[in-house]
């Protein structure tokens, strides 16, 4: 499953533009890789993200991974809800396991993205 109303990093976040915030949140290709999420430090409101640098990460039952910011900008919203259950990633990817709101300071970062089916490619489904 990989939905067509986003854009897609090689890193295996995802950006759903509206306007000029983005919200963001990891692949189902990427947690399915990952496991069971346990916990993920997140970054505060107000935080300046720059594209393809780390703004937190997620930790797994085996392994720690950086999370990359698909575009530059700043930290708007943080998904609260993952702190108490940060298997929501796991359950819901592309919905309720939203990670981040970022206004995107340039929306070509954005448009530059990989497409769903270039990210399908990315992983080896085409």
């Amino acid at each position: 499953m990989t939905p067509d109303d986003r854009k897609y990093t090689e890193e295996h976040e995802w950006v759903k533009l509206d306007g000029a915030v983005g919200t963001v949140g990891i692949t189902d290709f990427a947690q399915g890789e990952l496991g069971d999420i346990v916990f993920l430090d997140l970054p505060r409101v107000g935080t300046r993200t720059e594209k393809t640098k780390p703004f937190g990460s997620v930790e797994a039952v085996k392994t720690v991974s950086d999370l990359y910011a698909p575009v530059s900008g700043t930290i708007v919203a943080v998904n609260e809800e993952l702190v108490s259950a940060p298997d929501l990633v796991n359950k819901d990817p592309y919905g309720k396991g939203w990670i981040v709101r970022i206004e995107i300071a340039d929306a070509a970062e954005a448009s530059a993205l990989l497409s769903a089916g270039d990210y399908k490619k990315h992983i080896g489904l085409h």
